[in-house]
């Protein structure tokens, strides 16, 4: 018995340039990825092998990302085939735009997980990304952020972070509060730079429309209109967190982000510990947690993350 064949009609020459790549690169891609063979003829290709209809769909995602406009990197085609193996679609998960940056660049989701992350922001009040470094929490968060008050859903964007090292020593450091609370909120800064640029988010700090202070100056207020960013939450003590959560007013959403496995709080009393199972259940409120899987770093990041994920189950055996 032949093995299984699948043949896909690509239509038009200008999607099947940017399908088949630089040097066909992407049909290596694809052909190295699964037992199946590939040739092109003309704009027809044709898929022989055991996995042909996993590889086919492949090309089929492909087509439906080049039919939106986007060029495939290599990086994309890499992770189309990742979701495909995972029964997701690229197709819905890669061309999900939440804007375009100031110099053009447009901001999606790059992963699964990212996806149910932005999709959870946008569909509850208060949402927790809990997950490794690089999953493009804080990123994903400040430009929902962006979006929201570009849609003039919310007035004002807020930022904040506890700052654990500081404590009493804040005072000492030199300059006024936002010399001093900089280096904390530096993350967060680069991330409202990557989308609005420089020059403009230097205009909304002027404005007073964006807004960032150490978790500690959150008490006692009320946010109405405002979309809240509390980044490194793992480094909040319990009190910290429902103080911050109880900040949150009327039509404003909140995006908490952390990594469980980077608390520096004294006394390791994380405000992010068992918060699942004493929230879960309310409604508005979700929980996303990302893994090595949604690292969109240098492909050694999620090694590093992997890595230390194994030396972690290991010690608690």
């Amino acid at each position: 018995m032949s093995p299984p064949s699948v043949k896909i009609n690509v239509p038009g020459n200008h999607l099947m340039a940017g399908l088949v790549g630089e040097r066909d690169q992407n049909l290596r891609a694809v052909e190295d990825s699964f037992d199946a063979s590939i040739h092109v003829r003309g704009n027809e290709i044709s898929v022989q092998g055991s996995q042909a209809a996993e590889a086919a769909q492949v090309f089929e995602e492909l087509v439906l990302i080049l039919q939106e406009g986007q060029n495939l990197e290599r990086s994309a085609v890499l992770q189309a085939i990742d979701m495909v193996r995972a029964d997701e679609r690229p197709s819905r998960i890669l061309t999900d735009q939440v804007l375009t940056t100031q110099r053009g660049k447009a901001v999606r989701p790059k992963t699964a997980g990212q996806k149910r992350y932005l999709d959870a922001i946008r569909n509850n009040i208060v949402t927790f990304g809990i997950g490794p470094a690089g999953t493009g929490k804080s990123w994903l968060a400040v430009a929902c952020a962006v979006r929201a008050m570009q849609n003039k859903e919310v007035e004002r964007i807020l930022l904040t972070r506890p700052a654990v090292e500081a404590g009493e020593r804040l005072g000492y450091l030199p300059g006024d509060l936002m010399s001093k609370v900089d280096p904390y909120l530096r993350p967060l800064y680069d991330a409202l730079h990557d989308m609005v640029g420089a020059d403009g988010s230097a205009r909304l700090f002027e404005r007073n429309v964006v807004e960032v202070a150490p978790l500690a100056f959150m008490r006692g207020r009320t946010l109405n209109d405002s979309f809240i960013i509390l980044d490194e939450a793992q480094n909040t003590t319990p009190e910290q967190m429902m103080m911050f959560l109880t900040r949150i007013g009327f039509n404003s959403r909140a995006v908490v982000t952390g990594d469980e496995t980077q608390v520096d709080v004294a006394g390791g009393r994380s405000g992010l510990a068992d918060l699942e199972k004493i929230l879960g259940g309310i409604e508005g409120l979700g929980f996303v947690r990302l893994g090595s899987g949604d690292v969109v770093r240098h492909r050694i990041v999620q090694d590093i993350v992997d890595a230390y994920a194994r030396h972690e189950e290991v010690r608690r055996r």
